[in-house]
């Protein structure tokens, strides 16, 4: 055993562990202990951990084993540790000398959130689908360029799949301006960024009148687009109301009902397809993505561009039950979200889990354009991340 003791709480040099989220405010360490195990841990508020000897060197924060500026590992921990490091504890920080002489210092802060008893804490929420009556988060335009709007707005995104700006100001591009402050654009075969409005020789229903039944964008791409931005500029005409259903909520419904055609549409891969003068875009995949849980990871909904649909034919009438049950519950009252989207307002949502689409319109009832973009959805969740650090 070969441990120290330090009655000070905290350190006038304490150990840098390239982190930019904070970590300083954890208690002191009190004990270290060598054992069989690894290292035994425990701190001034009784807490205690053992962490293995590997994970420890593999965790080193020095310049020499992770890049000062980058915060990037350098150090690959292959070789084993043959021979226990000598130990010290000072003002509550843990030092380390390694059999080959290099020093390894552990802030007690940094060590205490990362015991494996306890799970790292994320500003990033869980997927919450959605209850019965759910109304969308609204944040005024004003509010989203302040740090706790636009943290506000984030949240809901990521939660709900949903949220709505509203006050906006009427002025070309400024969905690209707001997308950017959480991060590039996500560009596809219609551009970074597209306007949504009626059209001559249109490439895409959405440049039409026609109401547009529940779908997902662009399920035809490997990787679909994950957050869509939809800002109104002019909506004067008759109709066209924005239809919204939650992807997370149908899936568990479909799963009540009829878990047998739950597993037809996320086992079974089908064709998704676009394509025109100058793109041909296809990708084979099924309808419903779950996880290992039986979580949903994406919907690729979309029967505009759903292919021929090529499989054994024993199994073409089970899908095709399966499908209609899923369009059926989409499309049920109970499921849907339905309001005007007004000029200024913004509404953004995930678009592999949240399905939209729009009543039909009369174009010459009233003007009616909006502006859209992409987004990733790691942007979102990375900026979220960094507005927490400021709390």
């Amino acid at each position: 055993m070969n441990s120290a003791l330090q009655t000070s709480p905290t350190a006038p040099h304490s150990p840098e562990m390239g982190e930019l989220s904070p970590y300083q405010s954890g208690p002191a360490l009190t004990h270290a202990t060598l054992t069989q195990k690894g290292m035994a841990l425990e701190w001034q508020d009784g807490q205690q951990t053992t962490l293995p000897l590997l994970w420890l060197r593999d965790h080193c924060a020095c310049p020499a084993c992770r890049h000062p500026q980058t915060r990037e590992r350098l150090y690959l921990p292959l070789d084993p540790i043959t021979e226990p490091p000598s130990v010290a504890l000072t003002e509550g920080h843990l030092h380390l000398t390694w059999q080959d002489g290099h020093v390894s210092a552990f802030h007690s802060g940094w060590l205490y959130q990362r015991r494996p008893e306890t799970a790292l804490t994320s500003a990033v929420p869980k997927v919450a689908p959605w209850e019965d009556n759910f109304a969308p988060e609204r944040i005024r335009h004003s509010d989203f360029l302040t740090p706790e709007g636009e943290k506000a707005w984030l949240t809901a995104m990521l939660r709900d799949g949903l949220a709505l700006m509203t006050d906006g100001p009427l002025v070309e591009e400024e969905v690209s301006r707001l997308a950017e402050r959480i991060g590039p654009l996500r560009a596809t075969n219609f551009g970074a960024r597209f306007d949504v409005r009626s059209k001559p020789n249109p490439n895409n229903a959405a440049y039409t009148a026609v109401g547009l039944p529940l779908h997902i964008d662009l399920p035809n791409w490997r990787q679909p687009p994950d957050i869509q931005l939809l800002y109104c500029l002019q909506n004067g005409a008759t109709g066209g109301e924005s239809l919204f259903a939650d992807g997370a909520r149908v899936v568990e419904a479909l799963r009540q009902q009829d878990p047998a055609a739950l597993a037809i549409l996320s086992e079974t891969p089908i064709d998704f397809r676009f394509q025109d003068e100058t793109h041909d875009i296809s990708m084979r995949a099924p309808v419903i993505t779950l996880d290992s849980a039986g979580n949903l990871v994406e919907m690729r909904l979309n029967n505009w561009i759903r292919d021929a649909l090529h499989l054994p034919v024993e199994q073409m009438e089970a899908w095709y039950s399966a499908y209609a049950l899923l369009w059926k519950l989409f499309h049920s009252e109970g499921h849907q979200l339905e309001f005007t989207l007004l000029p200024g307002q913004m509404v953004a949502f995930d678009n592999r889990r949240v399905l939209h689409g729009r009543r039909e319109f009369d174009p010459n009832s009233g003007a009616r354009h909006l502006q859209g973009t992409y987004l990733d959805r790691d942007m979102l969740a990375s900026r979220l991340r960094v507005l927490a650090r400021n709390e």
